[in-house]
């Protein structure tokens, strides 16, 4: 297991302290949460530049990446439907575009291979939507926020939503420009 494997690894750490946390949300235990979910997101940055920066992309950090992403996120995310602030179903749409998503990654494609597939531009804004929701839910912020804040919830589901919709459709072949001839 390389560095960048291992960060990602380590970023799991972070989902226990977030859920007992949440379990007694008191205001500065809000603030500690989201600071600890804020620091475990960011080692999402983290561990994809030390993996181009060190030319250590691996299919195992490619699979585990996002698993962790999505541990990380559905954590709070669950936590926040028990204290009512969000409700389920926005919540059952993210976990079944995650789990459609990590299914077809490492599917095999039409081709038979069994190349595991890594996010995409739009995969990538959902995350970071979803990171800021999140931290905006698990802040303790003045009631002033709640709509803003809610605004923000069901914008990251809708990108969640079309980032797998984006996903799941086919690209269009490409024409090569040294061969000449359509490439997927």
């Amino acid at each position: 297991m390389n560095i960048p494997t291992w960060v990602t690894v380590t970023r799991l750490l972070a989902v226990p302290p977030i859920l007992l946390g949440l379990s007694h949300p008191t205001a500065e235990m809000r603030w500690i949460v989201c600071g600890i979910f804020l620091v475990g997101a960011g080692t999402d940055w983290v561990d994809g530049y030390l993996a181009r920066k060190l030319n250590q992309v691996t299919d195992l950090g490619k699979f585990l990446d996002p698993l962790v992403d999505k541990l990380l996120v559905l954590a709070p995310l669950l936590s926040l439907v028990e204290l009512g602030q969000i409700p389920g179903w926005g919540v059952f749409l993210i976990l079944a575009r995650e789990l459609t998503i990590a299914g077809w990654r490492v599917s095999p494609n039409l081709q038979g291979s069994s190349e595991i597939k890594g996010a995409n531009r739009w995969g990538k804004l959902k995350t970071v939507s979803q990171i800021v929701a999140i931290a905006l839910l698990i802040a303790p912020l003045p009631q002033q926020w709640q709509t803003p804040t809610l605004v923000v919830f069901w914008l990251s589901v809708a990108l969640t939503l079309i980032s797998g919709a984006i996903y799941l459709i086919p690209s269009a072949p490409q024409t090569s420009p040294v061969q000449g001839e359509y490439q997927k």
